[in-house]
């Protein structure tokens, strides 16, 4: 059994765009309804859109597993509970080998969320009642700080007065301006907005988070794939080739394959290269979350190399 992780923020470390221009084909549970329903690779574009509302618990299982048929009886009864403010998606692992991937599942049963678009991881296996209740509940306190605090009818998104939670207050100015710039792809902007946030209150965590990913999606804007890998490969010692790789790995979701290429690069560097790899790997931790044990493992590294 997998201890939850308890879901601290929205990360940018798990790569579902590959997923999101999918036909949107989610299909509902023999129920009917939107609260709990069936997806996978195809229909997954859906779940990603309806995440924007209200918080999606995705539960990846197998008809080989008996916890994992526990584990959905368990889920659907928690969901439902909470009367269209949280939704469950259930996928075939099977039947979906690029979800399984793209949410790094270990073991099945995996359960995760997506908010607002965002992957947020949450437990393997199966959990006792109370401890999922708590992560649920969790769960809609970062709905809530992301926008998504809506409320799912049997027949979808609820609309009307009275029919949907509260409007949640506005996002800080420079946050929403932050969200803008991201949104019409402008990440300088986006950037500086991030920066004066952090200027006014150095103890604001989401800036400072958000400020690292606009970072990584400004460095990674314009350049292919190919063209980043290629440069790396024939050029293993050009720093900035292999900065930029393990900024493409990052955000590909292969997390310990960005970290590792620059701590083993790290020894071999004058005292300039080693403050550019150290800056970028605490960046990059940000990116993928400080508490994640991929990070902590990372850091340990850097730490016995700097002394």
């Amino acid at each position: 059994m997998t201890d939850p992780t308890p879901p601290s923020g929205l990360r940018g470390a798990v790569d579902l765009s590959a997923l999101v221009q999918r036909p949107q084909q989610t299909q509902p549970s023999a129920g009917g309804d939107a609260i709990v329903f069936e997806t996978d690779d195809a229909g997954f574009g859906s779940a990603l859109e309806l995440s924007r509302t209200v918080p999606v618990v995705v539960v990846l299982w197998a008809s080989w597993s008996e916890q994992s048929t526990q584990l959905v009886a368990t889920l659907e009864r928690l969901v439902r509970a909470r009367e269209g403010r949280l939704v469950l998606a259930v996928a075939d692992a099977d039947r979906s080998p690029q979800l399984v991937q793209a949410f790094q599942a270990q073991a099945i049963p995996t359960v995760v969320a997506v908010v607002a678009g965002q992957p947020v991881p949450l437990f393997a296996g199966v959990q006792p009642d109370d401890v999922i209740g708590q992560v649920f509940d969790q769960l809609l306190e970062l709905g809530a700080q992301h926008g998504a605090s809506g409320r799912v009818g049997a027949g979808g998104p609820e609309e009307g007065e009275g029919s949907a939670e509260p409007a949640e207050p506005p996002l800080p100015p420079l946050h929403q301006e932050a969200y803008d710039a991201i949104e019409r792809g402008d990440y300088v902007a986006a950037a500086s907005a991030y920066r004066t946030a952090i200027a006014q209150d150095p103890r604001d965590a989401l800036a400072v988070a958000g400020l690292a990913q606009v970072n990584l999606l400004g460095r990674l804007q314009g350049k292919t794939l190919d063209e980043i890998r290629n440069a790396a490969a024939s050029a293993s010692d050009d720093l900035d080739a292999q900065l930029d790789v393990a900024d493409l790995d990052l955000s590909g979701g292969h997390v310990e394959d960005a970290f590792d290429r620059l701590l083993t690069l790290f020894p071999k560097l004058d005292a300039d290269g080693k403050k550019r790899v150290r800056e970028r790997l605490v960046e990059l931790f940000e990116v993928a979350g400080t508490e994640d044990p991929r990070v902590v493992a990372a850091r340990r590294r850097l730490t016995n190399l700097l002394y």
